[in-house]
């Protein structure tokens, strides 16, 4: 099948070599001309300009953008509905504010095009893993794409299936998922990072606690000099906290055990503070998460061990480098 990228970093550039080796044609777009040439020399069909990467995809044409959120893909989105028609589908991968989408995708219906939104987590690992998606927008136009979200999927692989789901249709299993019309798709991955944050904290609090066991404020005869990275590898041997999280942070410690390359200065790009915003929408308490937001806003001004962690994390499966400001990403 054929599909459209624009946006080649990270995310975007190993998403689209995991579908050319799944066989599928990439019309490639970057402000970067050397991040084009690379893909292009790859095997995908490089353009220059937006006008000449819509001409290069055949009707009905699909066109997946993978920028920056924010400003950066309201521009791309509607620059590229401008050069597109009707039949044709926008696909936003990045992570959109999901109010943003619905009213996106009202715009694009009045000429016709779909605006499908994915919420897409894998990180940097993704090209070999595969990419967890959550996906909203017309189901017609979600399943036409389908092929594309069976290749950049992990599928089943080894793991194990939950008991009952034998005899359940569906996609989820495959590791991906539509879950509704537009806006749900990222609105299901935006509450996917709160939790996410909320499941970093409670790993970088409980070993700050590890790496403090031997203060000098604790009685000597309860002070512990503990192996934190030990500790994090026997924790992957079937406890009941094994987590992926978990499995970035144990290799972090191995490589660095006081995690002295980390300043512990801890970013949040969006997706946690939408998701506090939800829930007092919803009047939902989200005690847990919300603590989770406000220690990264904290972390810009003093660190801690914890904030290591979870800077540690980030950086294991995002590939986010901690910024040299105290500014949020």
């Amino acid at each position: 099948m054929q599909l459209g990228m624009v946006g080649l970093g990270r995310m975007g550039a190993n998403m689209t070599r995991r579908l050319m080796r799944g066989n599928h044609q990439l019309v490639v777009s970057d402000l970067s001309a050397d991040n084009v040439k690379q893909l292009v020399g790859e095997g995908a069909t490089g353009s220059s300009s937006l006008d000449d990467f819509v001409s290069k995809l055949k009707p009905p044409r699909a066109a997946w953008v993978m920028v920056p959120a924010g400003d950066a893909t309201e521009k791309t989105v509607l620059g590229l509905a401008e050069k597109m028609s009707s039949g044709d589908t926008i696909i936003d991968g990045g992570n959109s504010y999901f109010k943003d989408d619905v009213r996106r995708a009202k715009m694009l219906q009045k000429k016709g095009i779909n605006y499908v939104d994915v919420g897409t987590s894998g990180g940097i690992w993704g090209i070999d893993r595969g990419y967890c998606m959550m996906i909203g927008g017309p189901e017609a136009a979600v399943k036409h794409l389908d092929p594309i979200f069976k290749t950049l999927a992990p599928g089943r692989g080894d793991v194990e299936r939950t008991p009952g789901r034998e005899k359940m249709p569906g996609t989820a299993e495959d590791g991906y998922l539509y879950c509704g019309p537009s806006g749900a798709g990222h609105f299901v991955k935006m509450v996917h990072n709160g939790i996410e944050y909320g499941l970093m904290q409670a790993y970088a609090e409980g070993f700050d606690i590890f790496q403090n066991a031997n203060s000098t404020q604790v009685p000597e005869e309860h002070r512990y000099n503990l192996n934190v990275a030990d500790i994090a590898e026997v924790w992957r041997r079937g406890s009941v906290v094994g987590s992926w999280l978990l499995d970035l942070t144990a290799m972090a410690l191995v490589e660095n055990p006081t995690l002295s390359n980390y300043t512990g200065v801890v970013a949040d790009s969006g997706e946690g503070r939408w998701t506090i915003m939800a829930a007092i929408e919803e009047a939902v308490p989200s005690e847990v998460l919300s603590a989770a937001l406000y220690t990264r806003f904290r972390s810009r001004q003093q660190h801690t061990f914890a904030e290591k962690v979870l800077s540690a994390m980030r950086q294991k499966f995002g590939g986010h480098v901690e910024p040299k400001s105290h500014a949020a990403d």
